[in-house]
């Protein structure tokens, strides 16, 4: 199949193009892909790192509130107000956004150390009106072992949580270095392209420009015969071909005229 200068130079340009075009679609799907999900995953990682903090703070001013009334001297025996409805809440929304099976069970013994340790904060009232308990007996043997469980467990939950969010940012961080990888690969392959496009040129069509300039060049100098050979079945070979037969019929007109005047130099007319 013959093809054409302008086709070979569009087929060459158009096959750069569609490497760099298709590495960038490449690249923008995986990264846009990547960015979203993990994005995704951080900021459920952030917030669930937020309503842990909640769950500790919310559990520690309980704890220090039942600890200010069994030190308040004035005897009083109410027990402080906590809103479970907010905990449960807390701790259910964990569960929903928790996605590993550790992580939903780290959940659960929150839950679970949360519940002994108000059902033994209930025990309140009883204790204070007992005349046989101690209410700080009662505080620091029964009531602070389970308030430092939750605690542990909450705590448990966070650090999980923040490994987890450690994890994902990695995880944001190779799938970038990832995602920039086909493009890495597509530079470098258009720049192995654009050296090959070069060397084609070069070869194709400069270096036989430069002969044919050059064959031109001693033909109308030194009237030498024009004889420049290169490979190709293009447009550049087509006009190399009419060159030479021109530069020939050229020569075999100039040698005519030559020896026309060399016979007639030769042959002088009478007066």
């Amino acid at each position: 199949m013959r093809l054409s200068m302008r086709a070979k130079i569009v087929l060459s340009l158009s096959s750069i193009g569609v490497v760099l075009l298709t590495s960038s679609v490449i690249t923008f799907v995986e990264y846009n892909t990547m960015s979203g999900y993990v994005s995704d995953l951080i900021a459920d990682n952030i917030n669930s790192i937020n309503v842990a903090q909640k769950l500790a703070t919310s559990s520690d001013s309980y704890n220090l509130e039942i600890l200010a009334v069994i030190g308040d001297d004035k005897g009083a025996t109410v027990l402080p107000d906590f809103d479970q409805q907010e905990f449960m809440a807390h701790c259910d929304s964990l569960r929903a956004k928790l996605k590993s099976v550790n992580m939903a069970h780290l959940a659960d013994s929150v839950e679970y150390s949360y519940s002994a340790y108000m059902l033994t904060s209930l025990e309140f009232k009883d204790v204070f009106l007992s005349n046989f308990i101690d209410t700080r007996e009662w505080y620091f043997n029964r009531l602070q072992p389970r308030y430092k469980r939750l605690h542990s467990d909450i705590d448990a939950l966070s650090t999980a949580i923040y490994n987890e969010l450690q994890r994902n940012s990695a995880t944001f961080e190779r799938g970038f270095y990832r995602s920039v990888i086909p493009g890495a690969v597509a530079v470098g392959v258009g720049l192995v392209l654009i050296i090959l496009l070069m060397f084609f040129i070069n070869s194709y069509y400069v270096s036989p420009i430069r002969k044919i300039v050059g064959g031109l060049d001693n033909y109308r100098s030194f009237n030498k015969k024009y004889n420049v050979t290169f490979d190709g079945n293009d447009e550049l070979n087509e006009i190399n071909t009419g060159i030479t037969e021109v530069t020939a019929e050229n020569q075999q007109m100039r040698q005519r005229v030559k020896a026309m005047r060399e016979r007639m130099g030769s042959n002088p007319v009478d007066e």
